[in-house]
């Protein structure tokens, strides 16, 4: 039994990874720390847990006691964590936060693991299992990977492989409400999300560089530039994403490489038909669909921006750091229909 804490766990991510994990077969959850609802039964907090489980939030922190630990905290707090407290040796970190996520500016050999580019880095790995699945099993701290970075990057992955990603690639994404965390704000109100749509931090978005990072690590370089447009939209979950690359490649050898760089993936899958968003809510799947027209490359994937965009995605990586099946406790229904 994997005996689990988590460090932040009032948000969204939190209450997510709390489902998942009472329903892990090979975990036990030791505590779940908040110093804001200390005393305060999880349910009372995430309400969807109601009968599901007794457990108060505490204000404590009984690292030894734990096998891992998961931060679910806001961006910028883990790093502070760590410096502020001493995580014993032997207990595996799983950060869902971009503080670390990102190696030291330099070129990717093709094939090199994020593992071997950024020993400075804290020792760690880049969370994302389709590419760094071998240092995944042998690392001891996982930066989990941003929501629209796994979204985007899943689609364009293949495309890199194939040397595809040059020039400029037009990329837009469509979020539900619930990617900007529980506390309430102008652009998350009900009343202004409903029937309601914007743009924010075009060309400038945080997951950005850690989508050029992948993609120079399996292309081998990057010189072209991602033009990441995020969207709100009216829902609470989930993102859909298109990304446009031009290229005069054959579409059967582009079609071909992408069914053969995500066959063997438990999650990832690419799919012949037309996708939609519903058909991965509430899982940690991820769709990839491309289309080849006029000299143009559209790819279409889609996500749950609360499983496989973070904490769906954080449970895969513990099950490769522990060594047990992939899929293992992940074996989540689509909310569609």
């Amino acid at each position: 039994m994997i005996k689990v804490g988590i460090a932040g766990g009032a948000g969204y991510t939190g209450g997510e990874l709390i489902r998942i994990l009472l329903g892990h077969p090979e975990t036990g959850l030791v505590f779940v720390n908040s110093e804001s609802h200390a005393g305060a039964l999880l349910a009372e907090v995430h309400e969807g847990l109601w009968g599901d489980t007794d457990m108060r939030f505490t204000d404590e922190l009984p690292l030894d006691e734990v096998d891992v630990l998961f931060f679910c905290f806001g961006h910028g707090k883990s790093e502070a964590f760590l410096h502020e407290h001493h995580v014993p040796e032997r207990v595996k970190i799983i950060d869902l936060a971009q503080d670390f996520r990102l190696a030291a500016p330099r070129q990717f050999p093709a094939g090199a693991s994020n593992a071997e580019l950024s020993p400075q880095c804290h020792d760690f790995v880049y969370g994302l299992p389709e590419i760094n699945r071998a240092a995944i099993a042998k690392a001891r701290h996982v930066a989990n990977p941003g929501c629209f970075a796994t979204c985007i990057q899943l689609a364009l992955l293949p495309a890199a492989a194939l040397h595809l990603v040059k020039g400029c690639v037009s990329v837009n994404a469509i979020t539900g409400s619930t990617g900007a965390g529980q506390r309430p704000a102008p652009t998350t109100h009900f009343s202004w999300r409903n029937g309601n749509m914007s743009i924010y931090k075009a060309f400038r978005h945080q997951h950005v560089p850690e989508i050029r990072q992948s993609l120079a690590q399996v292309q081998g370089s990057l010189d072209a530039s991602i033009d990441f447009i995020p969207y709100r939209g009216d829902f609470a979950r989930g993102i859909f994403a298109t990304a446009v690359i031009h290229s005069q490649a054959d579409p059967d050898v582009v079609l071909e490489g992408y069914r053969n760089f995500y066959r063997q993936e438990p999650f990832t899958h690419y799919v012949d038909a037309p996708i939609d968003m519903k058909q991965v809510v509430n899982t940690n799947k991820c769709l990839v669909h491309c289309d080849c027209i006029d000299g143009k490359l559209l790819v279409t994937s889609c996500i749950d921006n609360l499983l496989k965009g973070a904490v769906g995605q954080a449970v895969e990586n513990m099950n490769l750091m522990f060594g047990i099946n992939e899929r293992t406790g992940l074996q989540l229904k689509a909310s569609a229909f």
